[in-house]
């Protein structure tokens, strides 16, 4: 299976020297030589491409018999988005940051009554025990 034929196009030749079926999503200007099976759509943006992925990816689940027609399909079609793994990290980094923002917000009117400098182990019940 390839996105672009155009890009692709090395793969598909040594692929067609050994008699391996090429499945490709094609555009209106792709080659379609050694090309086995068309899939005609817009390749070019990577929503579209992602979104043609899980299409066929629900496809096939359905001439397998794993899910039916009637039913919708649980995957969101956000599932098969790139994400920048560098960008998630920022953005988690961002959120933990902003956590401990909240968290020092949280506790900064506790240490302003005085309440925070209860020392809890210093009481004189020592004779409970």
């Amino acid at each position: 299976i390839v996105t672009d034929p155009r890009t692709d196009h090395q793969a598909i030749r040594e692929s067609s020297y050994v008699n391996i079926p090429i499945i490709a999503f094609c555009d209106t200007d792709s080659p379609l030589t050694h090309v086995d099976c068309a899939i005609p759509c817009n390749n070019r943006g990577t929503q579209a491409i992602s979104m043609m992925y899980w299409l066929l990816a629900r496809e096939v689940l359905r001439l397998r018999g794993k899910i039916v027609r009637s039913v919708e399909w649980e995957e969101k079609v956000d599932l098969f988005f790139y994400r920048d793994p560098d960008a998630i990290l920022k953005k988690e980094a961002e959120e933990n940051e902003a956590a401990a923002v909240a968290a020092d917000a949280v506790a900064a009117p506790l240490a302003e009554d005085g309440a925070g400098d209860v020392n809890w182990g210093d009481d004189d019940d020592a004779g409970w025990n």
